[in-house]
């Protein structure tokens, strides 16, 4: 676990250290991300953070394994309706999407426009593709999955089983409306 590396939103100001390896590497198609992408998007000086086929990529994190370096006051959490059960963090600085965390979830969905292009990770699947009308036009390049697997739900267990059955907690400066 020695590899490290820096991470952050478009201005430079919010920053994170992931250590070593994701647990997986996917592009989210269900409804709750695109809807969620498409209203930050909104947002001042935001930008698109959706694939040409509108799949939200990320790289699934233990929460150990990563930590804000900078920028920890321009964290705020924008949940799509208030009892939802997941929360997007964004930089405000820049307003940056930077994760995605599932309620009493182990592990962060850190947005991949956070790596430079050269360093970033390659997805090896695409999920939730039954929430789409048509999915017939998402490229064959990896796995178009109508649901999340058994695989994708093991690859998590074992990250959890790896942490102790931790789950550190992630604290934000306070919350936005998109």
């Amino acid at each position: 676990m020695s590899q490290r590396m820096t991470i952050g939103c478009a201005c430079g100001h919010t920053r994170l250290e992931v250590a070593g390896s994701p647990i997986l590497v996917s592009e989210c198609l269900c409804n709750s991300c695109r809807a969620a992408a498409a209203r930050l998007a909104k947002l001042p000086n935001a930008r698109s953070m959706l694939t040409a086929y509108d799949a939200t990529p990320t790289a699934e994190y233990r929460k150990d394994r990563v930590g804000i370096v900078a920028g920890a006051e321009s964290l705020r959490e924008f949940r799509l309706k208030p009892e939802a059960g997941s929360r997007r963090i964004i930089a405000t600085c820049c307003n940056t999407p930077v994760f995605l965390e599932m309620k009493g979830a182990h592990w962060l969905s850190l947005y991949l426009h956070l790596w430079p292009e050269e360093t970033r990770p390659k997805a090896t699947l695409r999920t939730m593709t039954g929430d789409l009308p048509d999915a017939s036009s998402l490229p064959a390049d990896i796995p178009n999955l109508k649901t999340h697997t058994v695989s994708f739900y093991m690859k998590l267990l074992g990250a959890w089983i790896a942490m102790g059955f931790r789950n550190p907690k992630i604290t934000t400066a306070g919350t936005i409306d998109a």
